[in-house]
């Protein structure tokens, strides 16, 4: 069955409608939402790279304050978003802003490490993001940047659970809705959070599997991420 972009495209704004009225107290000091001020980006790579079928869906965290925060795209380190795979929607900005976290878009000059390793490994071995978008896909479980007094990226993982347990719900149940639409024959995890959430949420008949996080605080990652990735994918199968 082929894939229309639109079937991709509705489960993102359901997403995006669902979390953008939660209230998240304690650490948080702010929160982004990148599929309200960067939309026009996200709904621009899932036209031009979200139709038919994928062979394999990875499956990462949330936006970290330099990727997906600036540019709307799952580990979207700007360079390889505008550069590799030509996206050129225009980006706005929050209502609010994080001094030390301003969303500058296309401006941003900062490179996020986890989208360069991941973006860098797919041009090395696809060539172009045609050609990794006919087989993978990469969406984060959690469409929401967390951030801290300090402008710390805070993760999902340590949300208190009356604020962690209904972001959960909505995000298991949009991962269940994209492998539906998508139809995979592996689903990994970018990550353990990841790859414990895709066990909990997915029922479907798909094999599970992880994968390294290519984030700097892995002391792994920062030995060779694209080395254990590729080693890794191998040993599962995935390629």
């Amino acid at each position: 069955m082929f894939v229309n972009s639109r079937d991709a495209i509705a489960v993102a704004t359901e997403l995006r409608d669902a979390t953008r009225h939660l209230a998240f107290g304690g650490d948080v000091a702010m929160v982004y939402h990148p599929l309200d001020y960067a939309w026009r980006v996200h709904q621009q790579w899932l036209e031009r790279y979200g139709q038919g079928r994928k062979r394999v869906l990875l499956i990462g965290m949330n936006p970290g304050p330099f990727g997906m925060a600036q540019t709307g795209i799952p580990f979207g380190a700007v360079n390889h978003v505008r550069d590799w795979m030509g996206l050129d929607a225009p980006i706005d900005q929050p209502g609010e802003m994080h001094p030390k976290r301003p969303i500058t878009g296309w401006a941003t000059t900062r490179i996020e490490v986890s989208g360069d390793r991941l973006w860098t490994w797919a041009a090395a071995r696809f060539g172009t993001a045609e050609r990794f978008f006919a087989e993978f896909f990469v969406i984060n479980y959690c469409p929401l940047c967390f951030l801290g007094e300090t402008g710390r990226n805070l993760t999902p993982d340590k949300l208190p659970a009356a604020e962690r347990e209904p972001l959960q719900a909505i995000c298991d149940d949009a991962l269940g809705a994209f492998v539906r639409v998508y139809q995979p024959e592996w689903v990994l995890g970018v990550g353990k959070f990841a790859a414990n959430r895709i066990r909990a949420a997915i029922t479907d008949d798909v094999r599970i599997g992880t994968v390294l996080h290519p984030s700097p605080a892995s002391p792994a990652a920062n030995r060779g991420w694209a080395e254990a990735a590729e080693r890794q994918l191998q040993e599962q199968g995935v390629i």
